[in-house]
C-alpha cells in the first residue's frame, strides 16, 4: 500500500499501518515466506513488526480494513459505535475479483503467499485510486 501510494504521489498525505486482531506475534517480523515473496516484487518488509489493533486506532484512522470476515467481526465488536463506518474488507477495493477475503497463507507453501500478495496488490491499487479521487476533489481525510 505504501509503495502504491508513493507512486501515485500520495505518500505525504496517507498514513498506512498494519495491525492484527490478536497479539500472538507482537513485535515479530512478518513471516519469512512473506518477506521473501514481497522482496521478489521489490517490497521491503524489514521495518514491519507485528502489533495488535488498539483503541486509539479507531479514532486515528479513517479506514480500518480487515483481510477477512472473521477479523472484521472482531473489529466490529471492539470498535466504538461512532467509528463503525470506518470498518470494511480490504478486498472491497479490488476491482474484478470474485474473492472478498484474503486467505491466510500461513499453513501452506510459498504459492499461498504469492496469491495473497496478488490480492493485496489489487486491493491497494483500488484503495489508492479511491484516495486519489478524494484528493482530486478535496473530500475526506487520507489516513
Amino acid at each position: 500500500m505504501r509503495s502504491k501510494a508513493e507512486r501515485a504521489g500520495l505518500a505525504a498525505i496517507l498514513e498506512v499501518d498494519s495491525a492484527g486482531t490478536h497479539g500472538y506475534h507482537e513485535g515479530e517480523l512478518p513471516d519469512q515466506r512473506a518477506r521473501r515473496v514481497a522482496a521478489s516484487r521489490g517490497y521491503d518488509l524489514s521495518r514491519l513488526r507485528a502489533r495488535r489493533v488498539n483503541d486509539q486506532d479507531f479514532s486515528r484512522f479513517d479506514r480500518i480494513l480487515a483481510m477477512d470476515r472473521q477479523n472484521l467481526s472482531i473489529l466490529r465488536r471492539s470498535c466504538p459505535a461512532e467509528h463503525q463506518s470506518k470498518l470494511g474488507l480490504f478486498l472491497g477495493y479490488a476491482k474484478g475479483l470474485a474473492a472478498d477475503e484474503v486467505p491466510d497463507p500461513y499453513y501452506g507453501g510459498v504459492e499461498g503467499f504469492e496469491k495473497v500478495l496478488d490480492l493485496c496488490e489489487a486491493a491497494a491499487r483500488g484503495l489508492v485510486e479511491a484516495f486519489a479521487r478524494q484528493d482530486a476533489d478535496g473530500t475526506g481525510d487520507r489516513r
